[in-house]
């Protein structure tokens, strides 16, 4: 289940938001009530997509300091020169650097339940969303004395389309920094310019009933996030799994697509072969 709250149709409740901007304050929100006509069963897994989004330019997927978000602190004060333009501000190194966490999406989404006009908060579970090895190995907050993250990131300055610094990301300590699960999600770059990034899970609590009932329900968005300028589209998504794993269209289509041409190859070469592939057999060897 999906919903487009991108707000380009003028009668979409986010098309007040189009135009924002990085450092609007506050916030543009908006809210969008859906139904569902059927339950979800088992955990459900809330994305955010977007489309038209090139995280596969080549500069893009570059503009980075792996060493700098591995907690090095050589790097975190003189970050690697593929951050460039990102690489400084105002003399300050940027942590993190680079156009990746630059741009790094910072929408805010919350679900209601809505049972006789009374909206219930749905949990929404933000740890557990990156892949054990990045949050583990690849992603390490700066060493120092202490476990003070504003005195470790200090002579360092926010990115520039951030609207606080790295360390204010979380108010838990072992969900802040370079550790947080919602940059680490982001600085995964997709392959394709249409993607989801996981964004929340919701757990099943009960057994004797689904994650999310068949219903009513309301989607609350803090609307940060600027992509009409390279008419971008936004979309918020609630999916599950089966023991065979997530639906996910890309493989089977890839698969078919692929499968196609090799059988419209294999056709063309036989039949090049059985028009001209005996023309020479009976033909004398010279001496």
């Amino acid at each position: 289940f999906q919903i487009d709250y991108t707000g380009t149709e003028p009668s979409s409740p986010c098309n007040k938001c189009l135009n924002v901007s990085w450092d609007s304050s506050p916030p543009c929100t908006c809210t969008i009530n859906f139904t569902l006509e059927h339950s979800f069963e088992s955990n459900v897994f809330m994305y955010y997509g977007l489309s038209n989004f090139y995280q596969n330019h080549r500069r893009y997927v570059k503009s980075r300091d792996d060493s700098q978000l591995n907690g090095d602190n050589a790097s975190l004060l003189n970050p690697s020169k593929e951050c460039e333009p990102y690489r400084t501000n105002e003399d300050k190194p940027i942590a993190p650097c680079g156009a990746i966490a630059n741009s790094m999406f910072n929408d805010t989404l919350e679900l209601y339940r809505i049972d006789n006009d009374t909206r219930t908060p749905i949990p929404l579970i933000k740890k557990g969303i990156a892949w054990w090895t990045d949050k583990n190995v690849k992603f390490r907050n700066p060493t120092g004395d202490g476990n003070n993250l504003t005195a470790l990131f200090q002579g360092t300055t926010k990115p520039v389309n951030w609207p606080k610094p790295v360390y204010m990301l979380d108010s838990e300590p072992d969900n802040n920094g370079f550790i947080n699960e919602d940059f680490i999600v982001w600085m995964r770059t997709a392959a394709l310019p249409t993607f989801r990034k996981l964004y929340r899970l919701i757990e099943r609590k009960n057994n004797l009933q689904p994650t999310l009932q068949a219903g009513k329900y309301s989607l609350d968005i803090a609307y940060n996030y600027p992509v009409h300028s390279f008419d971008g589209r936004k979309r918020m998504i609630l999916s599950t799994i089966s023991w065979m794993g997530g639906k996910n269209p890309f493989l089977g289509i890839a698969y078919i697509t692929v499968g196609s041409i090799c059988f419209f190859l294999g056709v063309v070469l036989l039949i090049i072969h059985h028009k001209y592939g005996n023309r020479n057999t009976s033909a004398d060897i010279p001496n």
